[in-house]
C-alpha cells in the first residue's frame, strides 16, 4: 500500500553506481544501483534519451496535418503529429521547424510552444516538447532516407473525435489534439 502524505524528501532515490549497459544510435541504456530513502537498495534500468520535439500544424480552416507510418514495436501503422529526435545541440523549435517541413512539406511561419511532456517517465528520461504551427506555407516535403510516411489532412473536431474513440493512441499526439482544442473552445 502507498503512503499518500509522504514529503517529496521520502520518495528520492540517490544513485550509488552506475554502468552504461548499451549504446546505439537513438539512446543507450543505463543500469543504475539506487539507494531508497528508508536506505534499502534496488536497482533501475534507464533508457538516456536526447528528446524529441513534436508539431501539430494547423490551418485558416482548423484542419491539422499528421503523419501515417508504419510503428515497427506496434507492427502497424499510427497516425502521429510530426515529430523527431533532438539532434546533438538542436533547439526543440529548431527540430519542428525542420520535421514539419520534411515531413509534411509545410513551413509554419508562426510555432507556439505548449509545454513538454515526459513520455515514460518510469524508464526513459525522453522529454518532448510541443508546439503548434500556424500560418501555414506548402513548399514540398522531403522524408528522411528509409523514412516512409503520408500526409493526413483533417478537421481538429474530427481529430478529437478519434482521440476520444482510441483511433489516435500516440501519447504526444492526444496531448497537441487536447491541448488544440481546449484552445479554440472545442
Amino acid at each position: 500500500m502507498g503512503k499518500n502524505n509522504c514529503s517529496d524528501e521520502m520518495l528520492f532515490e540517490e544513485t550509488v553506481a552506475s554502468e552504461k549497459i548499451f549504446e546505439g544510435r537513438v539512446f543507450e541504456v543505463e543500469l543504475k544501483d539506487i539507494k531508497t530513502s528508508e536506505g534499502r537498495m534496488a536497482k533501475r534500468e534507464i533508457v538516456k534519451h536526447p528528446g524529441g520535439a513534436c508539431i501539430l500544424p494547423m490551418d485558416d480552416e482548423g484542419n491539422c496535418y499528421f503523419v501515417k507510418q508504419f510503428r515497427s514495436p506496434f507492427e502497424k501503422v499510427m497516425l502521429e503529429a510530426p515529430a523527431g529526435k533532438l539532434e546533438k545541440g538542436e533547439a526543440p523549435i529548431d527540430c519542428v521547424a525542420r520535421e514539419i517541413t520534411e515531413e509534411t512539406g509545410f513551413v509554419a511561419h508562426k510555432i507556439e510552444s505548449v509545454g513538454c511532456i515526459a513520455a515514460t517517465p518510469g524508464y526513459c528520461s525522453e522529454i518532448i516538447s510541443i508546439f503548434i504551427g500556424t500560418d501555414l506555407e506548402f513548399t514540398g516535403g522531403d522524408p528522411d532516407q528509409n523514412e516512409y510516411l503520408a500526409t493526413v489532412k483533417m478537421p481538429l473536431k474530427e481529430a478529437l473525435e478519434m482521440a476520444e474513440n482510441g483511433q489516435i493512441t500516440d501519447g504526444k499526439t492526444l496531448v497537441l489534439i487536447y491541448k488544440a482544442a481546449r484552445r479554440l473552445g472545442i
